[in-house]
């Protein structure tokens, strides 16, 4: 099917998009490229003024960074944290000038890992982009790399995007790259490689397309695209993989008859809100590895993880955090939240639901793991 008979009803239905700018569209030879960034504001304006609301996600503060800081040496986190705080500044005022012209504020949102993950630091990031929306500036969102070590890194933007885009309750996130879109194979390797133009069943499609697509582009590459959009689509908001160097892209990709790049359509089966949340904002603190009929019972019967089903408790965690749940080879097939902290699962391991307040002195619930706590783990790749 063309990808023109998706995009009539979606764009018809568009309310709030999410458009995310990697590094390699807005670097030039000399640092950040201010005729593109001029002209993806044009398109954003154009959207806006159009009834959409937009928000933006944007890499090239590390970039800007390392061109203004000509004496900076090395790949360190700390080298990186020095460019990103440099080159931070001039990204801003790139993206402000941009908009100044057309009687457009912005506002600078810089966000961490754990922003998105912590519930109630979730709802203030969201409860400031809505307001700043309703104030009518558009929001600017940037990974907080001057401050963000390993453990709370996002990892890439493309990640971020798909993060805000749940968060915002967009109807499209617009993923602009250096390529043309989602193609058949790394051009690099296959000459024949070509244009992707709809992904319809991104379950189904996207499994033999990440390892062929993982090229350097910028911080992640065409697989954390892919996986940026796979995860939009589990929300049930689709994406656009366009080439955002390329002149009026932005406006194609909201035009109901243009086709551009690669479409992902969202998934049939849509996660809801809180499972989103667990599979895909979250990540695991430890693992329970469970034996084969738990693991049956929880994969294809729908039920809860029992203390009789535990075998081994790996990590050290508390009561809510989010774990990996390994089946009998070790294999990762869910993550949920538990119930009870790594120290007293194991004193249950084994044992039956009624033994738990005579081992514990206490009891939360009788499962370790809730099923409406639980995400299967094809839902999370």
């Amino acid at each position: 099917m063309s990808q023109l008979n998706y995009k009539q009803p979606l764009v018809a239905a568009l309310r709030r998009i999410v458009i995310k700018v990697g590094s390699a569209v807005l670097s030039g030879s000399g640092g950040l490229d201010t005729a593109v960034i001029g002209q993806l504001a044009d398109g954003i304006d154009a959207a806006i003024g159009g009834g959409i609301e937009a928000i933006v996600v944007t890499s090239g503060a590390v970039a800007a960074g390392r061109a203004k800081l000509r004496g900076l040496d090395g790949t360190s986190i700390a080298a990186r944290q020095a460019a990103a705080a440099a080159g931070q500044i001039d990204l801003m005022s790139a993206w402000a000038n941009a908009f100044a012209s057309k009687g457009r504020p912005v506002a600078q949102l810089l966000l961490t890992h754990q922003d998105l993950a912590e519930r109630s630091r979730r709802q203030n990031a969201s409860r400031t982009i809505l307001e700043l929306l309703a104030a009518g500036a558009v929001p600017i969102v940037n990974e907080n790399d001057t401050v963000a070590v390993e453990e709370i890194r996002l990892g890439d933007n493309d990640e971020l995007s798909a993060l805000v885009a749940q968060l915002v309750q967009a109807q499209l996130l617009i993923i602009l790259t250096d390529v043309d879109g989602v193609l058949t194979g790394d051009p690099r390797k296959r000459p024949d490689a070509r244009l992707i133009s709809v992904i319809a069943d991104p379950e189904a499609e996207m499994r033999g397309l990440v390892a062929e697509n993982a090229g350097p582009l910028g911080s992640g590459g065409m697989a954390t695209k892919l996986k940026a959009a796979r995860e939009v689509s589990r929300a049930g908001i689709a994406a656009i993989i366009a080439p955002g160097r390329k002149e009026g892209a932005l406006t194609a990709a909201l035009d109901p008859a243009c086709e551009i790049g690669t479409l992902v359509v969202p998934a049939g089966t849509r996660l809801r809100s809180r499972k989103h949340w667990i599979a895909f904002a979250l990540r695991p603190s430890g693992a329970l590895a469970v034996d084969r009929g738990a693991a049956e019972a929880i994969r294809n019967k729908g039920r809860s993880l029992l203390p009789s089903g535990v075998r081994e408790v790996k990590g050290d965690f508390a009561g809510g955090d989010c774990v990996s749940i390994l089946d009998p080879d070790g294999v990762e097939f869910g993550r949920g939240l538990v119930n009870y902290p790594a120290g007293d699962i194991r004193k249950l391991a084994g044992k039956r639901s009624a033994e738990i307040a005579t081992l514990l002195g206490y009891k939360v619930a009788d499962e370790i793991v809730h099923r409406d706590n639980f995400v299967l783990t094809k839902e999370v790749r």
